[in-house]
């Protein structure tokens, strides 16, 4: 018998429910639950239609996506063991896709909707899973969650750190604390196909690492050789690493952040000693005033990664701007012959309009430009076929004559 609180939709707003779209918008629901109602953020809610058919339940909250939908089934409990088995068979299409190995110790375990458990993400460093909630529902199933890591057969995990302070809802007033919810630090160093790097869990972005540009990495490995590389928006020398590990002549590795070229140095010391014998060196400075100031022709690989220009539509102009200005100051700088690896993390930019900025981008600089290869997230960030805005991850490989 269900004892949950029932949230109704207006007439005809089940249909995107109906094709397992995984979020209720506010503006669907008949009445948002106000003071008083009972309904708290992060409680269970069942959402059922306006002619009441239980369509399922998810986590409710106050904003535009009033409810993650968790299940479709409304005899399904959301309890200890349903987070058991979906973390489980998380894990079960990892294991599939070859992810944890001797030399490949970091993976992305949970990516939200696209395993069925919208509003959390979980990335695994070695013996250590970062657990990140994105609603209040997933914070409160934290300890829950936290627990059923540990138990996964063949994982490895046996510490869970707890890393949201900045990625929920300010306005939900839930003061999270990062912190270890099982275990204790138990070393910073993970391992991404052979190579070595160490990971900031406790101050850097995100969960630490940027798990999501691991095959591109891999791909810019095979024409980094013999090259002169730059890497923009460096943050952790991911790309700088692979690219001395491909054999490329010099890396420059550019980010704003101070912080973040000493833990590029480091990663870069760990796997070739203090600057790759004389192959790599460091820049703190801003990117566009450094690609400004560059000679043209000194580089022959440019990586451009930026954070999200646009974390809302309301900065999409703004956006695509910057992704134009950017990509145009590349394309002029490049020497002849030169590839380009360009992308777009900001999930509120489409790949029609990130594929047209950089259009636009190859014409103002009046270069002859091919397109090698079109790029997106890996398969440990799947996206659900139900829910397409979980494509967030966009990449172009460029030849630039």
């Amino acid at each position: 018998m269900n004892t949950l609180p029932i949230l109704k939709l207006r007439r005809g707003k089940e249909e995107s429910l109906d094709r397992y779209h995984p979020w209720v918008f506010s503006g669907a629901l008949v009445q948002m639950p106000g003071e008083g109602s009972g309904i708290e953020e992060g409680d269970l809610v069942q959402v059922v239609s306006s002619n009441g058919r239980v369509i399922g339940t998810g986590h409710f909250q106050i904003g535009s996506i009033a409810v993650r939908m968790l299940s479709f089934d409304e005899t399904e409990a959301i309890d200890a063991a349903f987070y058991r088995r979906r973390l489980r068979e998380a894990f079960a299409l990892r294991e599939t896709l070859g992810l944890r190995r001797d030399d490949n110790t970091a993976f992305r375990l949970v990516h939200g909707e696209g395993d069925f458990l919208p509003g959390l993400v979980v990335d695994v460093y070695g013996p250590t899973a970062v657990l990140q909630a994105h609603s209040p529902g997933m914070h409160f199933a934290r300890e829950i969650i936290a627990r059923e890591l540990v138990e996964i057969p063949g994982l490895g995990v046996d510490s869970v750190y707890y890393k949201s302070e900045t990625t929920l809802p300010y306005k939900a007033h839930l003061d999270p604390q990062n912190a270890y919810i099982v275990g204790d630090f138990r070393g910073d160093e993970a391992v991404e196909n052979g190579l070595r790097f160490r990971i900031d869990w406790l101050r850097g972005q995100k969960t630490g690492f940027f798990v999501d540009q691991r095959d591109n990495r891999t791909l810019l490995r095979r024409y980094s050789a013999g090259r002169r590389v730059l890497n923009m928006f460096c943050y952790t020398g991911g790309f700088s690493v692979y690219s001395l590990a491909g054999g490329a002549r010099s890396v420059d590795s550019v980010d704003s952040s101070a912080k973040a070229i000493s833990l590029t140095d480091a990663n870069v010391a760990l796997n070739f000693g203090a600057g790759a014998g004389g192959r790599h060196r460091s820049f703190a400075e801003d990117a566009f005033k450094f690609l400004d100031n560059m000679g043209d022709g000194a580089y022959d690989l440019i990586v451009l990664d930026p954070p999200a220009f646009a974390k809302h539509r309301s900065a999409l102009r703004n956006a695509l701007r910057g992704y134009q200005r950017i990509n145009a100051r590349a394309f002029e700088k490049i020497a002849p012959g030169g590839v380009l690896f360009t992308f777009s993390c900001s999930q509120a930019v489409s790949k029609e309009q990130f594929r047209l900025a950089v259009f636009s981008a190859a014409a103002q600089s009046g270069r002859r430009v091919r397109i090698l290869h079109q790029l997106t997230q890996p398969a440990d960030h799947p996206v659900n076929i139900y829910h397409p805005e979980g494509e967030y991850l966009k990449g172009l490989v460029l030849y630039v004559e």
